[in-house]
């Protein structure tokens, strides 16, 4: 599979306030066990397979555990998740699906009981960047790492 555009060479002032931006959202004090989720369940409701795969290294690097990685496409149905992962799941998965229906007053309650004041703006804004990426790489065909060899 060959990249539709390279998208950081073409555009790299614009790629690099993204990047600003990003590295502004990542260093807000959010835990990052809760961003890898977050990035890996929108990233695999928006396809991006580029990101899929660099949130799960990322992720395991930073010692999230296979198992919790193999199922945050069914966190509803695991018990592996607190129930403040769980609400961020839950408002990732209505904000990437903004198309199929706003978030109700309901779910905005839920998800402010776990993520009161500031921390739901800077859940808010992950969601937000990483959908941005996934249409970016989605849009242009971002192509993921390549299998390392197997250690011998």
């Amino acid at each position: 599979m060959e990249p539709r555009l390279k998208y950081w060479a073409e555009a790299p002032e614009l790629i690099k306030a993204f990047v600003a931006l990003n590295d502004t959202i990542e260093g807000s004090g959010l835990d990052k066990t809760l961003m890898h989720l977050v990035k890996l369940r929108a990233s695999q409701i928006n396809g991006c397979a580029f990101c899929i795969d660099m949130h799960t290294r990322e992720a395991r690097a930073d010692g999230e555990t296979e198992q919790r990685l193999y199922l945050v496409s069914a966190w509803h149905d695991s018990f592996l998740y607190s129930d403040r992962e769980r609400a961020a799941l839950q408002w990732t998965e209505a904000l990437t699906r903004l198309a199929d229906h706003a978030p109700d007053d309901a779910l905005f309650a839920a998800t402010q009981a776990q993520f009161p004041g500031e921390e739901i703006v800077k859940l808010t804004a992950i969601i937000t960047m990483i959908n941005t990426w996934n249409r970016l790489s989605v849009a242009f065909r971002a192509v993921h790492a390549a299998p390392r060899p197997e250690a011998a």
